[in-house]
């Protein structure tokens, strides 16, 4: 689990050229509580920090953002509908640069979109 029993997920694979994992949700966890009572909604600051968690793990190397060129947030992910989402990489280098284009997805919706850079620590 990642974030305090927030978030699991499995291994990153790659199929083609995108990297894939799967997002299991704690819907118990206390962040939904406060966000928001009564219907709850996974905060982008999640989505973002499952991006980089899953990027770490495929790259196995620490990383920090240096550039969010566009994020979108294109439907809401109540953990108590969505236990389980996917992610959808996309990862280029450029020297020290990687560059990502990600979403957060389950069957034909898509949360989340993302297109960034960041750099090894």
């Amino acid at each position: 689990m990642s974030q305090n029993e927030l978030f699991s997920f499995t291994y990153p694979i790659t199929e083609a050229d995108i990297v894939k994992a799967n997002i299991k949700l704690n819907p118990l966890h206390p962040i939904f509580e406060a966000h928001f009572p009564g219907r709850p909604v996974l905060p982008g600051v999640y989505m973002m920090q499952m991006v980089k968690e899953v990027v770490e793990a495929w790259t196995d190397m620490k990383i920090r953002l240096v550039l969010g060129q566009d994020l979108k947030f294109l439907s809401v992910i109540n953990p108590e509908e969505n236990t389980m989402i996917q992610m959808e990489l996309k990862i280029s280098t450029e020297g020290e640069k990687i560059r990502i284009v990600a979403q957060l997805l389950s069957n034909a919706v898509v949360f989340f979109k993302f297109k960034g850079v960041f750099v090894q620590l």
